[in-house]
């Protein structure tokens, strides 16, 4: 039994993405957190801030470095991040001759918000993906079944003839939105964190911005000044995610609804009754909107955690901890599932 039911070892069956939750893990934060302390250490080298002998010192150590997670943790419980005692272990790693050029500059707020955002830059792919996978299988049933007639429905009540191609249409066309929008808001998310204690790179002088833009490049990310206090780049992208489970939701319950007399809808595999064996319960229609319904709950929380008091919250900060990683398994899972739905339709109209 866990708390998240996205790894919970029976419901994540459902509502689980091992792909989207993998870039959440302790190894893949881990992983980032070392490849950022790397990268500003040869950053830091090639503008003349830190030695080169430094450099190959903290390279060489953090090639075989391998965390006391179990100290990590009580540095956590102390600290409220993870940053200070990863730092003074891949010190302790680098030895006495170096270790002070270790982290040179940084904060802990630089350490961790690019390592998220190095991870989101490997979950936007896998989405995007997953979205365009849907959107095909929406394409295919339009040029299947698209000419076939449907009684059309407003306000839950029937209204006149319409066709597959009506309905699909309504599926689809938010969906090819929601990837336009998903290109325009990765040019101002996948950025990296770079400020030092308060925002100003004030250890790094003159060299500040020039340090900033090359591990930028090392990383991969774009580079922006700091962003350590304004969050609306990660607001902007929970909210992608809870448009994009909406819009799958409306395919999930127009689904559901048109299962209920199964006139004009032939749906294969779908869930089993223990009491009633004749049942075909429309299971992953009902799961898109349940998803839909979580991501647009913990939206609101998303969008509270953009209160960051003057440079820096504690508070604000954790919110997105707490929330972001299951948002996004929560898109996955339903990206996944909207697309097995759609290929388990053997028919529309008539």
């Amino acid at each position: 039994m866990t708390v998240s039911p996205f790894d919970h070892p029976l419901l994540s069956g459902l509502l689980g993405d091992e792909e989207a939750a993998r870039h959440f893990s302790l190894e893949a934060d881990i992983a980032a957190m070392l490849a950022f302390e790397r990268a500003l250490a040869e950053a830091e080298a090639e503008r003349g801030v830190i030695p080169r002998d430094a450099e190959a010192a903290i390279v060489k150590a953090l090639a075989s470095f391998r965390p006391d997670t179990g100290k990590l943790r009580a540095g956590v419980a102390r600290d409220g991040v993870v940053v200070p005692e990863l730092v003074r272990q891949v010190r302790a790693a680098v030895g006495d001759a170096h270790g002070d050029k270790v982290h040179f500059g940084a904060t802990s707020q630089d350490v961790i918000d690019t390592s998220l955002v190095l991870r989101l830059k490997s979950v936007v792919e896998h989405l995007g993906l997953l979205l365009t996978e849907t959107i095909l299988r929406l394409v295919s049933l339009e040029e299947r079944f698209g000419g076939r007639a449907l009684t059309g429905m407003t306000r839950m009540q029937a209204a006149l003839t319409i066709t597959v191609a009506d309905r699909v249409n309504a599926w689809r066309a938010p969906l090819q939105r929601h990837q336009a929008r998903l290109s325009e808001q990765s040019a101002r998310l996948l950025v990296v964190q770079f400020g030092g204690a308060a925002g100003t790179l004030e250890k790094l002088g003159g060299n500040g911005p020039d340090v900033r833009a090359a591990l930028a490049a090392k990383l991969g990310l774009a580079d922006a000044p700091q962003w350590h206090s304004q969050r609306d780049a990660l607001a902007d992208f929970a909210g992608w995610l809870s448009l994009v489970t909406g819009s799958l939701a409306k395919f999930g319950q127009d689904i559901a609804l048109m299962a209920m007399t199964g006139t004009d809808i032939a749906l294969a595999g779908g869930g089993g009754s223990s009491a009633m064996p004749h049942k075909q319960n429309p299971v992953k229609a009902e799961a898109l909107v349940a998803l839909a319904r979580f991501n647009a709950t913990q939206l609101s929380g998303m969008h509270q955690a953009l209160v960051h008091e003057q440079e820096r919250s504690g508070a604000a900060w954790t919110l997105e901890w707490l929330l972001l990683p299951q948002m996004v398994v929560a898109t996955a899972a339903a990206l996944r599932l909207a697309a097995e739905l759609a290929g388990q339709i053997e028919s529309l109209g008539h």
